[in-house]
């Protein structure tokens, strides 16, 4: 070590008559062990297949939101219409989910994904056969809306349990997770600004793009582990009912569902606020709008890198108290905030706060089960937190239509702020249940 802290006078001096001065190889080192460290799970190639593809394939995920949200505005001025579409494209998750999780237990995990991107694709051509030949109807959004919905039904948990069969090393399994929210919230970053730039210039058809091929072909060049695909002999209710046993009978599952849910229902659909806080609060227009979502998304990235480098899925319970408690405190002061600058600073440490606290959830969930049960306690997740969303947005725009968007923002912020304090407080009793139960599972014990 002493060795490496040495400097070497003559080298300087010879880099001292060009005017630089290289980096301390101590430094260099870090980086680079850092960098290994984040990006290890990309070490494993089906992994790496999933994550390359699935970046290609979530771009044109956002570029789809956003040319179908500002298609149904072109054609109808009403943002009530907007809403339905948003709500009709999402409610399909909280009412399919449990079967949802039924199929990814009993079926080929990797066929699901395959249909279900195979189906979205047909959806986007679809549409932008729709959109080109001019013939497109607000119906025909809100049915394709539908569809797409019920595509996301399955395709979620599916996705969501399939980690553990592309990472080799189970411990590897948390950084997978904060891997695949990088590239989510890289194509959030980049997917609205090549919609905006298409729509501008060609229109809305063109940015229903193929991009689903390059999710199709990750999934179809993956080799798979034997044993990856398991069928189940039950039927489908008891499946159903054994996951929902174990979901509320086993306390530290509950507790993080629970969380989930509060903090989906009550503070996450502050987004759907944004454009009134752009041009009502902080008197703005749409550059505005795109400042306070970019920084959301910056604020996102940092918290999944974050947890990237986290080499251990041990004391997720209190990494997801706190996070509860950033973004509860984050989103409070945004609410009170009247200036661009410092409310583009507090969204991006809700942002930051939001992402830890789902990621980390996620990887404790699927660290706490048996794989024969993790397509189930996944699907539970995803109702808890995209399938609770339309009803939340629902009450956010009810409530912000009454007391205005910065009084529903502070109310959802603090409610956020109680419950992390909450959780944090049962912590100890729900590790304390927590290995006090056996759980069989290949993976290893996280630390509530």
């Amino acid at each position: 070590m002493a060795r490496i802290e040495q400097v070497d006078t003559s080298v300087a001096g010879d880099d001292a008559t060009t005017g630089t001065m290289p980096p301390p190889r101590g430094v260099v080192q870090r980086l680079v062990a850092t960098a290994r460290l984040t990006t290890r799970s990309l070490h494993y190639r089906n992994f790496r297949l999933y994550f390359f593809g699935q970046g290609i394939s979530l771009i044109g995920t956002w570029m789809q939101r956003v040319a179908m949200g500002w298609l149904v505005y072109r054609l109808t001025g009403s943002a009530l219409l907007l809403g339905l579409v948003g709500f009709a494209g999402r409610i399909p998750t909280l009412v399919l989910a449990p079967v949802a999780g039924v199929a990814a237990d009993r079926w080929d995990r990797r066929r699901i994904l395959y249909v279900t991107q195979s189906l979205s694709m047909l959806q986007a051509i679809i549409m932008a056969a729709l959109v080109l030949a001019h013939v497109i109807a607000v119906w025909h959004v809100m049915v394709l809306a539908v569809f797409l919905g019920i595509m996301s039904a399955f395709d979620i948990p599916a996705r969501q349990s399939f980690f553990v069969h592309m990472i080799d090393n189970a411990k590897d399994l948390g950084n997978a997770i904060a891997l695949n929210s990088t590239v989510f919230n890289i194509a959030r970053l980049i997917g609205p600004a090549i919609a905006g730039v298409l729509i501008a210039v060609m229109g809305e058809g063109p940015v229903f793009a193929l991009t689903f091929l390059a999710m199709l072909a990750a999934l179809r060049r993956m080799r798979l582990r034997p044993g990856a695909v398991r069928r189940r002999g039950q039927r489908m209710l008891q499946n159903m009912g054994e996951g929902f046993h174990f979901a509320w009978g086993f306390t530290p599952v509950r507790a993080v569902l629970i969380l989930i849910m509060v903090v989906s229902i009550m503070a996450v659909p502050f987004t759907v606020l944004m454009p009134v806080f752009a041009t009502d609060v902080l008197h703005g227009g749409p550059d505005t709008l795109g400042f306070l979502t970019a920084s959301q998304g910056v604020g996102a990235l940092v918290g999944a890198l974050f947890l990237a480098q986290r080499d251990t899925v041990r004391g997720l319970g209190r990494v997801i108290a706190i996070a509860a408690l950033i973004f509860g405190v984050g989103l409070t002061a945004f609410g009170m905030a009247r200036v661009l600058v410092l409310s583009m600073l507090l969204l991006a440490v809700a942002g930051f706060g939001l992402m830890v606290q789902t990621a980390s959830s996620n990887t404790f969930l699927q660290t706490a089960v048996s794989d024969d049960m993790r397509g189930r306690i996944m699907s539970f997740y995803t109702m808890a937190f995209s399938g609770t969303m339309p009803i939340g947005s629902l009450f956010a725009g009810a409530a912000a239509d009454r007391i205005g968007a910065p009084a529903t923002v502070v109310i959802g912020g603090t409610v956020t702020v109680i419950a992390g304090l909450l959780f944090a407080w049962k912590l100890p009793a729900l590790r304390r249940q927590f290995h006090a139960r056996e759980v069989t599972r290949p993976i290893p014990e996280p630390d509530v």
